[in-house]
């Protein structure tokens, strides 16, 4: 039996699967808490490459006071956004919802407006109403679950960056010393990738989406489109999914321009989301994903397919991430990082 295990423990890819498999199991218990883990990541990982950046230019700076200042910072723009611009962009949404269902009622739709007849006097109407009500329950208590998850994300990444030095000494204990260390180096050995992968392929997606909101406002500014604020957080947010977010924001652009200049204004947007489009695939992607997946078209519809199958609305962000750590992990295709692609070009990688 002892040998057995000596022999468990030298059989490192055997090891490092048990302990891959052992991490799966531990955060799929812990999905109902997926937010918090998700979002105490990004704001970690952004928050300790800002540190990083800051005290490359600034050396004799604490890092605590660039920690306190940011954060400090970042609780004034939430202020902000909820005393401020939250309004304006509900304002906005709500407007946006009128005049687009007031234009389609004060035109010809009479093929809508049959079927909606048909479906409704065909229906149980106490059913429906339950059915609505059920679905504004469920949007208010998920919103309230999602601001608890923000501010507890926000606590722990702040616990985190705070002691950052002191709690890397901490855990280096568990890595150094004890007989799970094994475990531990395996884990450690994991969250390396995992930042390397994940964390550089989201930071990427986020400014990628940034670039994409701001050129899709421009182009709203000159055509003269309403409610721009509204339509800025849904270009966003459906930034945030690789390939397909742009196109799918297709959807709500064009029904909003029909309402504005008809079909004219619908292939005015239809053109600037395809440059736009071409800009993030020949621009963006080489220049901003630093770790670029260079995943094919298939592929990446068939991860955001599952992710949404199996994590709901954040899989459609953060499938691609995992799928390219797991490649990395495997050895199929490792991640390109910028120190990696310097190696390559120099000839170094392989001596």
């Amino acid at each position: 039996m002892q040998k057995a295990w000596q022999n468990f423990k030298a059989n490192v890819p055997l090891r490092r699967t048990v302990v891959l498999a052992i991490i799966i199991c531990v955060l799929y218990l812990s999905r109902s808490m997926m937010n918090t883990i998700l979002l105490t990541f990004i704001f970690t990982y952004l928050i300790v490459h800002l540190v990083n950046l800051v005290k490359k230019h600034l050396p004799k700076l604490p890092s605590q006071v660039v920690v306190v200042a940011t954060y400090l910072l970042l609780i004034a723009l939430i202020y902000l956004g909820v005393t401020i611009y939250i309004p304006i962009i509900s304002h906005q949404t709500v407007k946006m919802v009128h005049s687009v269902v007031e234009f389609y009622q004060n035109n010809d739709w009479d093929w809508i407006m049959k079927s909606v007849h048909h479906y409704v006097s065909n229906a149980e109407l106490a059913n429906q109403a339950k059915k609505g009500m059920g679905i504004v329950f469920h949007a208010v208590t998920g919103f309230g679950t999602l601001t608890v998850s923000i501010v507890m994300s926000l606590l722990l990444s702040f616990f985190y960056t705070i002691d950052l030095k002191d709690l890397h000494k901490f855990s280096q204990a568990f890595v150094n010393t004890g007989i799970l260390k094994w475990f531990f180096q395996d884990v450690t050995y994991f969250g390396k990738k995992f930042v390397n992968t994940f964390g550089v392929v989201l930071e990427a997606q986020f400014l990628i989406a940034i670039c994409n909101t701001v050129l899709t406002l421009i182009g709203l500014i000159v055509l003269h489109i309403p409610q721009i604020l509204a339509l800025g957080i849904i270009v966003f947010v459906l930034s945030l999914i690789p390939v397909a977010g742009v196109i799918i924001s297709l959807i709500p652009l064009g029904i909003v321009s029909y309402t504005v200049g008809g079909i004219q204004y619908v292939f005015y947007i239809f053109i600037m989301i395809m440059i736009i489009h071409a800009i993030e695939s020949y621009v963006l992607n080489p220049k901003l994903m630093a770790s670029k997946t260079e995943l094919p078209i298939f592929y990446t519809f068939v991860c955001l397919l599952v992710g949404e199958h199996f994590l709901g609305i954040w899989g459609l962000i953060v499938a691609v991430p995992i799928f390219t750590f797991l490649l990395d992990i495997l050895g199929i295709k490792p991640v390109k990082t910028k120190k990696r692609i310097h190696l390559e070009k120099t000839g170094k990688l392989f001596k």
